[in-house]
């Protein structure tokens, strides 16, 4: 009878030229049989302006007998109570599933009309707070769906077309592209480690290439941005204005704040100011650089707001810079030159509490510059109106170019890429060299113990230095002149001040308390306990002299080098700390790695033994800005994949029982248990794989494992342990990294050992 009823009114509507609207997901959301919907106040004032009383009760006249709409409304409250329970109404044989389906349709568009015109009519429109409340619970139900094609991030942005997914064959063709490509690059890489190597000295036979890239000209900045001094605008010359906005650049950074780089910076854009300026500018506090902060933000801002299109546009004149000068011809082979941009001019910052930050790195001119090539090769063509200051075919050195920076006096270098033969050379003379050392060292060792008693006080200082470059892995230090760089000290420029001996110390005897600035002003902080005989003699070197005075009065790194390199040809101070960086990490690695392990799991190992090294080589580092964040979302993966495990173990539990209730095999059973199983254990890998992830960050939080890993451990260890434990060698090196160390991937057989 229902159907029959159904049948008329949707005829009816026909008619009428009107259409059944099937319910929307809002509508569903309510109880079973709730025919007054909760509506966004929105729609129902749309509706209501749109529906005049006469379109109502044309709405309402094919359900207009109070017998149809009392059965289409048990009808629905039936509908949505199976639903509810989860259960499925019978369909007889014969029943036409599409005719029934459009008649329930229609049914229901019919009672949510009557619904909508009897709630407009009584009970006029729900309060606000009711109609967000639906809102909520719809959005929620909606979250809950699959996401289509088409996903709408926000209100007036347009749908964001998410990427069709992939064949299999599709998949299997790009992974044949990558493979060909890989292989392809491997055919044309330079395999130099097989050739014969030059005579000693002599790095190259023929150099060519275009010379360094200089930074662009500065640019004024436009008449509506000003500088203002004591309150008053003030038009800054050229070279005062460029120096000004690199101070303003910096305002969001702590470096603006202290006193050292305020004072060295004040000190040098005087130096570029006119007269006239210096005679108005005497104090910074009175200097006001906000709106020329306020240019660079929005400078900023405007680069990351450029169109797709101009970003291309951007990448592809970067491509063109670098396919000029960012290549050489090194013996008839192209080769990747590393750092052929010159740097800008700008403020020098320096590491840690640098007595030089903030002074002004000048703009390095083509008459700073001597260029090296070979003689029969095209010398590069200096900008226009410029000329180089020398050039020179020197195939001894490996440089490129080189120019003495304004700031510390240091002489800088262009030079060939890390994934270049040069590089690579130096490389692996370098692990050879310490390899060598291995065979030596306790003879070494033996002999720096008995000078420890030697008569000379000489000898003695010597064998202490060595005794804390050997153990501490110390860097020998070298000699500066007095105020030119920050203060920083290896062993041989220790001073009195630096240490503090202790008789005893947290259970320990004769312990000795470094205390200073190392290279790039990090701090090495240290308690050491030492032999007595070691602890004697630093007793009687701190005898009678100041804090300002040196430890090793005797003894420079040079002397030092001179004794080492009579025990062993190649022998420098240097070696020592590349030999224990790299014997630490073989032997760490042989007792914290088990073959049994997973990967994740051996990756923590090797991570564990790196840390090893770089506490040994004190590399240090802050932790990250965003580390705190970064571990919250981290533990919040981690619980919900938990949650996620807690589910699938239940689910899984529920599909055992099932199974055993019924007795019989069913296949359909087991291939349902196989699945949750499957569930389960990925859930559980992907949950170890996080908890190991969020203790390797934890731990290595002011650890720099890249410093050790890059310059003082030979990559045939990693390699050899790699090849040993089944780990893929792209997660101990990204690709930049092997393409450093493709000649130890190369050569390295599973047995290597240091």
């Amino acid at each position: 009878m229902g159907r029959e009823s159904d049948a008329k009114g949707d005829a009816r509507l026909k008619q009428k030229g009107l259409k059944r609207k099937p319910p929307s997901d809002r509508e569903n959301a309510g109880s079973g049989g709730d025919l007054t919907k909760k509506r966004s106040t929105k729609s129902k004032e749309k509706k209501n302006n749109d529906r005049s009383p006469e379109k109502v009760r044309e709405i309402l006249e094919p359900v207009s007998s109070s017998s149809d709409l009392v059965k289409l409304e048990l009808q629905d409250d039936f509908t949505e109570k199976k639903k509810k329970k989860g259960l499925k109404r019978k369909r007889v044989k014969d029943e036409p599933t599409e005719e029934a389906a459009a008649a329930e349709a229609a049914a229901e568009a019919a009672a949510e009309a009557a619904a909508e015109a009897a709630s407009v009519s009584e009970r006029g429109i729900k309060s606000l707070s009711d109609e967000e409340a639906s809102e909520e619970e719809a959005q929620k139900k909606e979250s809950k769906k699959k996401p289509g094609k088409t996903v709408k991030k926000e209100e007036g942005e347009e749908p964001v077309t998410k990427k069709p997914k992939r064949s299999k064959e599709e998949i299997e063709e790009a992974k044949m592209l990558k493979m060909k490509k890989k292989e392809e690059e491997e055919q044309s890489r330079w395999r130099w480690w097989e050739e014969d190597r030059y005579e000693d000295g002599v790095k190259w036979k023929s150099l060519e290439h275009n010379g360094p890239y200089f930074p662009p000209e500065y640019q004024p900045l436009p008449d509506d941005v000003n500088f203002f001094y004591n309150g008053k605008k003030m038009k800054l010359s050229l070279a005062a204005e460029e120096v000004a906005l690199f101070f303003a650049q910096m305002l969001d950074h702590e470096y603006t704040t202290k006193k050292v780089f305020r004072e060295n910076f004040f000190r040098d854009w005087r130096k570029e100011m006119t007269r006239q300026e210096r005679l108005v500018i005497t104090d910074l506090e009175k200097c006001d650089f906000r709106e020329l902060h306020a240019f660079h933000k929005d400078k900023v801002e405007a680069r990351k707001a450029l169109s797709k299109e101009e970003k291309q546009a951007q990448k592809d004149a970067n491509q063109k810079i670098v396919d000029k000068y960012g290549y050489c011809l090194l013996d008839n082979h192209k080769e990747r030159i590393g750092n052929f941009k010159l740097e800008p001019p700008g403020l020098f910052r320096g590491r840690g509490e640098h007595p030089k930050q903030g002074m002004l790195k000048k703009r390095i001119l083509p008459e700073d510059i001597i260029i090296n090539c070979s003689k029969e090769a095209k010398i590069p063509a200096p900008p226009a109106g410029h000329h180089w200051k020398e050039v020179r075919h020197d195939n001894t050195v490996t440089w490129l170019a080189s120019w003495t920076e304004n700031v510390q006096g240091s002489i800088k270098y262009i030079m060939l890429n890390a994934n270049s033969k040069l590089k690579g050379e130096k490389d692996w003379e370098k692990y050879e060299v310490a390899r060598k050392l291995k065979s030596c060292v306790d003879s070494i060792r033996d002999g720096y113990l008995r000078d420890l008693k030697s008569k000379q006080m000489v000898a003695r200082q010597r064998a202490v230095a060595l005794y804390f470059i050997d153990k501490l892995a110390l860097r020998a230090g070298n000699e500066k002149e007095e105020g030119e760089t920050a203060d920083t000290v290896g062993c041989c420029s220790l001073r009195v001040e630096h240490i503090t001996l202790h008789d005893e110390l947290d259970g320990s005897e004769c312990v000795v308390e470094f205390d200073f600035l190392g290279k790039d002003s990090i701090r090495y902080y240290n308690k050491v306990p030492v032999i007595k005989k070691v602890f004697k003699n630093i007793k009687l070197f701190m005898e009678s002299k100041d804090p300002g005075d040196e430890l090793f009065d005797r003894l420079n790194t040079t002397l030092l080098n001179k004794h080492l390199s009579s025990l062993m040809p190649g022998l420098t101070a240097k070696v020592f700390r590349t030999y224990n960086a790299s014997i630490t990490l073989q032997q760490q690695l042989q007792q914290l790695t088990n073959k049994s392990d997973n990967v994740a799991e051996k990756l923590l190992s090797y991570n564990r033994a790196n840390r090893a090294v770089a506490i040994l080589c004190n590399h240090q580092r802050a932790p990250p800005k965003t580390f705190e964040q970064s571990m919250a979302n981290l533990h919040s993966k981690i619980v919900a994949r938990k949650e996620q495990l807690a589910l699938a173990k239940t689910e899984l539990k529920l599909a055992k029982k099932e199974m055993k209730t019924k007795g019989s095999p069913d296949s359909k059973l087991q291939s349902m248990v196989d699945r949750k199983a499957a569930v389960v254990k990925r859930c559980e890998e992907q949950l170890l794989k996080m908890e190991l992830q969020a203790t390797d960050r934890e731990e290595n939080k002011q650890i720099a494992l890249g410093t050790s890993k890059l310059n003082y451990l030979d990559p045939r260890i990693s390699v050899a342990w790699c090849k040993n434990m089944d780990v893929p060698i792209e997660k101990i090196y990204n690709k930049t990294q092997r393409e450093k160390f493709a000649w130890a991937i190369d050569m390295t057989a599973a047995d290597f050992e240091f």
